[in-house]
């Protein structure tokens, strides 16, 4: 785990440090135990590219789960995510780095907690945004 980040030491504009994934066809096969999806295009090759696509692609709520990772590794073990979203604007393979950014969008505090809003993204190897999103986190004061 990252070192703690305090609401205090945080402005908007501010970088969240990247959190690249290496996502292969086997971890996508695990995801899908654990999920429940098992639509072939996230692991077979011929059935992926009998339905037009070029491969297997991954599972957006994998793509999700990265960013929710990019936001509680930043958050600490003393802050929480209290909201989020994503959206999914394009496909991206395994076998290829994904990228998950970010950045404080605002701070605010409100009945006492110190909440940051910020904009989430995954960046495929050629710097392409492939998903979109947003994450509220409460972080602690420093003392």
């Amino acid at each position: 785990m990252s070192k703690q980040v305090y609401f205090n030491d945080v402005e908007a504009g501010s970088g969240i440090p990247a959190l690249v994934k290496n996502p292969t066809t086997r971890q996508l096969v695990r995801w899908a135990g654990a999920s429940g999806d098992f639509n072939e295009i996230h692991y077979d090759q011929d059935f992926a590219r009998s339905t037009g696509l070029p491969g297997v692609i991954i599972h957006g709520r994998l793509k999700a789960a990265f960013l929710g990772q990019l936001m509680t590794n930043w958050a600490g073990a003393e802050g929480q995510l209290k909201k989020f979203s994503c959206s999914y604007k394009s496909m991206d393979a395994p076998g290829s780095p994904l990228t998950c950014k970010g950045k404080v969008a605002r701070k605010y505090e409100k009945d006492g907690q110190g909440l940051v809003d910020c904009e989430i993204w995954i960046e495929n190897a050629k710097g392409e945004k492939t998903t979109d999103g947003k994450a509220t986190v409460m972080l602690p004061f420093r003392k």
